[in-house]
């Protein structure tokens, strides 16, 4: 499965297309409007989400609701393309109208942001084409896209669930979820207003958001992935760019703002001897092989171990700040406060969604890459037979 996404945050329509989705697999324009609506959602979430409400076209690749095997299109139109019309628009400027007559030119970067060496390395006097792409209004489509590779897992009997870990500071206690099942964990996470497992936590950390909007500053986090059920031995050790952990760290990199990743214990490994941090392995004729502790997040030697992937990805704070950050103007070279685009106080409830779906597209890929992918039911019985061999291995 490969796919690539196109669109400018303020363009008419931000588009995407998936190639190598299996044939007869279900699939529906409300499965991903579901997702694309708890993307805009969560406390300290600003004005944009308002103004857009993210509805998903399927115009190729999918007939009465189920695919084709053909590559399968979807688009997101902007509703605020209205009012960027003249400022955005595709046709050459008209006679006697200068580039640097248009309004809403940025010549101003914003720390934090891709503005001036992305300005740099396209030769863009006009900063504003590139943060029409660097913005995170494409996390949009990445979440169509993990939407449907959700739909492929769900299909193979793997679910997946996100949820915010720590916000500002404020972290999560692991013990109030640990032993809920998957369905009554998202539950939880879908009706708390910062997507966070622990309700202690979760007023403290809405508390934590507004106390930074007061400030006009803006506050980052960590957001946890966990996948259940995927089949051991997905990925490979035998070359460096087959190794899963690698392709689900890349994923978690490409969201924007992300900064680090861990993979189960992460970081404390360094604090821990061997003793607390390697999984002891046990064998019953139930569940096959499994492992006593989780400490590895479900991924030895590059491939899954058949235990549940948990990985944390790391979001900064957002760099477009209320109270702004000096910058220099790239014309004038002087001194100013950088522009404010759109800012929101904290956007990590939305990126664990995202963090979720681009996870989730890396385990579809892998999976495809492993088993013959052409119908859903041949995946399914080549999963099946796979799943009593690793079991009786």
């Amino acid at each position: 499965m490969r796919f690539i996404t196109a669109g400018e945050s303020h363009g008419p329509q931000l588009t995407a297309i998936i190639e190598g989705l299996p044939a007869q697999m279900p699939l529906t324009v409300e499965m991903i409007n579901k997702e694309l609506a708890r993307r805009q959602g969560g406390h300290g979430r600003g004005r944009r989400m308002q103004i857009e409400t993210d509805e998903v076209v399927i115009s190729s690749g999918v007939r009465h609701g189920k695919t084709l095997g053909s590559p399968v299109t979807l688009t997101v139109v902007n509703d605020d393309w209205k009012h960027w019309t003249k400022i955005m628009g595709v046709e050459p400027l008209a006679e006697g109208v200068k580039p640097e007559d248009v309004k809403r030119q940025i010549s101003r970067p914003r720390p934090g942001h891709a503005d001036l060496v992305g300005g740099m390395k396209y030769g863009h006097r006009d900063l504003r084409n590139v943060l029409e792409r660097s913005s995170a209004r494409e996390t949009t489509m990445r979440v169509a896209i993990g939407a449907v590779a959700k739909q492929f897992l769900q299909e193979l009997g793997i679910r997946t669930v996100a949820h915010v870990h720590e916000i500002g500071g404020v972290k999560t206690d692991p013990e109030t979820y640990a032993n809920l099942e998957m369905e009554a964990l998202r539950d939880i996470i879908e009706n708390d207003p910062v997507y966070c497992a622990d309700p202690e936590a979760s007023k403290k950390m809405v508390q934590a958001i507004d106390d930074a909007k007061e400030r006009g500053d803006t506050i980052g986090g960590v957001v946890e992935v966990i996948i259940e059920g995927c089949p051991p031995g997905i990925g490979s050790y035998v070359q460096f760019d087959r190794k899963l952990d690698s392709k689900l760290a890349g994923a978690m990199m490409s969201i924007n703002a992300f900064k680090g990743v861990e993979v189960g214990l992460g970081f404390e490994m360094a604090r821990k001897p061997g003793s607390e941090v390697h999984n002891e392995i046990a064998w019953d004729e139930q569940r096959g092989y499994y492992r006593k502790t989780n400490r590895l997040g479900g991924l030895e030697g590059g491939m899954s171990t058949g235990m549940p992937i948990v990985i944390k990805g790391v979001m900064k704070p957002i760099p477009t700040l209320y109270k702004p950050l000096e910058s220099v103007d790239i014309n004038t070279k002087e001194p100013f406060v950088a522009t404010i685009e759109r800012s929101d106080p904290c956007a990590v409830p939305a990126a664990s969604v995202v963090a979720e779906h681009v996870i989730a597209t890396e385990v579809a890929k892998a999976i495809m890459e492993e088993f013959r992918s052409d119908t859903i039911d041949g995946l399914k019985q080549d999963i099946e037979a796979y799943r009593r061999y690793v079991k009786e291995f």
